[in-house]
């Protein structure tokens, strides 16, 4: 019986399909297709298992940029009888846009017609550049940005899109596919609300010996909603967020989020950014990206810990100046409003000024006070301790009062040694 069992994720095969001129531009270790599906379980049940071939495989091809779809399933054997064979491709057909290629040919000739005629959709809204693959065996790394022109730059551009933007409702039904496989509880949107916003990530990548002269390909991208915020402005949620598993693990998802909060800032209407219900790994990066976005922002820096820069762990020197009580005496620095204790106006008045949401925000500003904590100095562990504990106990108010008091002590004290542990594992990434 296991014979006829297949898992669904194994089974489906993805690639994103580039045509014949910007795959002969590929380097050695580039590859697009052949990818496999995180969850199949919104097609194929909570099992996430077919039952009925042998060998199968769900080749389902994307044009690389346009999204343009074809759906090609093969086996070795089925089952004799048709009434105990999961049906393979109807399941999957219920998620595919209706534009889906019906033939191998017709798929391969929309490739090449979309990598000389498809354009993003919407407005450029932020940019950036890597080296090619190919380059970077050459010494070209990552740490200085190259220019847009180095012939050995990859630009990638994010688009901000909405629903009435020409053309994009069509292509937000071939990039959907990208929620259900690879976000947990992920589903489709609802295109009737009509306040979704989006912004997407593309690779534009140059052409050689061929009349158009570059190409875009899709990478990743966010979907937002905008809610309304007392007495004028809205608050932007940002809900679903991925990244093609090609480009993961290379920066791309903290460049799109760095775009979105970018983005938010510009928005004079935009009180701040949320986030809704993130994953952990998400969670982990928009960590990384604002704190460095934070300890890169002199002003908040300078009024937050005096004259003493922070870019560097505790307990050593920091902008050529030990840290410390005795230290900050010494130098004749001011201590700044980051305490321990934190002046609360202070703190609010950044946060309305960097649009962040309050939890977000108040975890951050804990992360660079124990960044910046001298562990010699007891009474600032301690005033910090009671400053994470009175955060924790604020947001876990309502299970906590029902403790007793002994009960709600201990369970506060664990719970932050918790957080600062997991405080320093954050820190040790930026």
């Amino acid at each position: 019986m296991a014979d006829w069992t297949v898992d669904s994720n194994e089974a489906l095969s993805l690639s994103l399909v580039r045509g014949a001129a910007d795959r002969e531009m590929l380097g050695e270790n580039e590859s697009y297709e052949g990818f496999h599906p995180t969850f199949t379980y919104p097609i194929y049940g909570e099992d996430e298992k077919i039952y009925g071939y042998k060998d199968l495989v769900i080749d389902l091809r994307f044009a690389s940029g346009s999204l343009v779809q074809f759906l090609d399933i093969r086996y070795s054997e089925t089952l004799p009888s048709s009434s105990t064979i999961d049906d393979v491709r109807g399941a999957f057909e219920r998620f595919l846009p209706k534009d889906l290629c019906s033939t191998e040919e017709e798929f391969l000739s929309r490739v090449e017609r979309d990598a000389e005629t498809f354009r993003p959709f919407g407005q450029r809204i932020h940019s950036y550049t890597r080296p090619l693959p190919s380059s970077r065996s050459k010494g070209k790394g990552t740490a200085t940005p190259l220019s847009e022109d180095d012939e050995d730059a990859v630009v990638f551009e994010v688009y901000y899109s909405k629903w009435d933007t020409p053309g994009f409702k069509e292509y937000h039904r071939r990039m959907q596919m990208f929620i259900l496989l690879y976000i947990e509880a992920g589903s489709y949107i609802n295109e009737d609300e009509d306040l979704w916003e989006f912004v997407v990530l593309y690779e534009k990548r140059k052409r050689r010996a061929v009349s158009v002269k570059e190409s875009y390909h899709f990478v990743g991208y966010s979907s937002l909603y905008p809610f309304y915020c007392f007495p004028d402005k809205v608050r932007l949620r940002l809900s679903q967020f991925v990244i093609a598993p090609p480009y993961q693990h290379q920066g791309h998802g903290s460049a799109l989020y760095t775009a979105i909060y970018e983005h938010a800032l510009s928005q004079p209407k935009i009180s701040e950014l949320t986030v809704e219900d993130p994953a952990e790994a998400f969670e982990d990066l928009r960590d990384r990206v604002d704190l460095r976005m934070l300890l890169n922002n002199t002003k908040f820096v300078e009024e937050g810990f005096g004259d003493l820069s922070i870019a560097s762990g505790g307990g050593g020197k920091v902008g050529g100046v030990k840290r410390g009580k005795r230290a900050r005496k010494a130098a004749g620095l001011r201590k700044g409003k980051m305490g321990p204790p934190a002046d609360k106006a202070w703190l609010e008045k950044w946060r309305v000024h960097l649009k962040l949401a309050g939890r977000q925000y108040h975890r951050l500003v804990e992360m660079l006070i124990l960044l910046h904590l001298d562990p010699a100095d007891a009474l600032a562990a301690k005033t910090y301790r009671l400053q994470v504990k009175e955060r924790i106990y604020r947001f876990n108010y309502e299970v906590l009062a029902q403790l007793e008091e002994k009960e709600r002590l201990e369970k506060l004290e664990e719970t932050f040694q918790s957080v600062k542990e997991d405080y320093q594992r954050i820190l040790a990434m930026v």
